[in-house]
């Protein structure tokens, strides 16, 4: 029945493998900000239920009201503590940000085209 409805034509199983990589890259900025979403809701859900649950109680409420899955779940409620825990345990060392002169430089867009890769022998 549905065998025309979207036809192989269309929607090939195989891509290129620079569409593949940006996919890929696309698929994890997606990612990233459903779990800052969830960071996000789950704070106002426990600032919420500050007065009646305790904060563990809420995050994990929080999980379980929304259906979260694991490892998600995971590394919610993992970002939720760290983000409390910066408001209750001071720092013992305070790290500074590495200045952009010091970081290596990312080469994606060279990596993506092969014609700057050196060649084999």
């Amino acid at each position: 029945m549905f065998n025309n409805f979207l036809p192989e034509s269309l929607f090939s199983r195989k891509l290129q493998p620079a569409t593949e990589r940006r996919m890929r890259l696309a698929q994890a900025r997606a990612e990233e900000a459903i779990v800052r979403a969830h960071v996000e809701s789950a704070l106002t859900f426990v600032d919420a239920l500050a007065e009646e649950l305790p904060f563990d109680r809420a995050i994990d409420s929080y999980i379980r009201v929304m259906g979260v899955p694991e490892p998600l779940a995971s590394i919610i409620v993992t970002r939720v503590l760290v983000v409390l825990g910066q408001d209750l345990l001071p720092a013992k060392r305070v790290t500074e940000p590495v200045p952009d002169e010091m970081r290596p430089r990312l080469r994606l867009a060279d990596a993506s085209d092969r014609s700057k890769l050196p060649r084999r022998a």
